[in-house]
């Protein structure tokens, strides 16, 4: 099953949208804003339907956001079609424009036709975004707007387990176990060590604080 991730801060387009594509046998996912759209870019859509006009955080400026981590086609939804406008959405990384109203059944064909060009046989990037902050797992690697930390394996492996269970408390020892091993030649001092270590690095660029220490728990992430 094909996913496809709508976004577009009209409720009645999505809406409609939605019912056609789930009919047509697509994983649907909705987002109504640009900031929504970076959170669902973690399910792994074969395409991206994006609204350009949106408050806050514009279509254009999550093509950007989001375009060296993520392969597959973005078509841009949009009111308007000057030729600048083309060219600043090309250059952002869109794949093709779609002027509104649309008909939905060449909505439709048109997605299906990038869909059959859509040749590339790279592994699918599993990243996640936390406002300015993003993490590519198959990269290993973790930017905040835009510049690279330079963290450790091990550090690396603590963001990720933190991460991608953000919210949820891990002491000290689980974190060893899962990082180092039952066997590793270490102790719990060292997780918070390396902590401190990813802590600092982070704040090179950011003031949010994404590790917190839950007192007399542990750690958690906080996105």
């Amino acid at each position: 099953m094909k996913k496809i991730l709508i976004v577009d801060d009209e409720k009645g387009i999505v809406a409609m949208m939605k019912n056609y594509f789930e009919m047509s046998g697509y994983q649907v996912y909705t987002a109504f804003d640009g900031r929504e759209a970076l959170e669902k870019i973690s399910f792994q859509p074969d395409i991206i339907l994006l609204d350009i006009n949106m408050p806050e955080m514009d279509g254009i400026s999550v093509c950007q956001r989001i375009r060296e981590h993520v392969t597959c086609p973005i078509l841009f939804l949009t009111a308007r079609i000057e030729s600048r406008d083309k060219i600043i959405g090309f250059k952002a990384g869109a794949d093709d424009y779609i002027v509104k109203p649309f008909d939905i059944d060449e909505l439709g064909a048109r997605v299906e036709a990038h869909l059959r060009r859509e040749q590339r046989k790279q592994a699918k990037t599993v990243v996640r975004f936390f406002d300015d902050l993003c993490i590519d797992y198959l990269k290993r690697e973790v930017t905040v707007k835009g510049n690279l930390i330079p963290l450790s394996k091990k550090e690396f492996e603590i963001v990720e387990l933190l991460s991608m269970n953000a919210g949820q408390v891990f002491d000290r020892e689980r974190i060893y176990e899962a990082v180092w091993g039952i066997d590793g030649n270490g102790n719990s001092s060292t997780v918070m060590e390396h902590i401190r270590k990813i802590r600092s690095k982070l704040s090179e660029h950011t003031r949010h604080n994404y590790i917190d220490t839950v007192w007399g728990m542990g750690y958690k992430w906080n996105g």
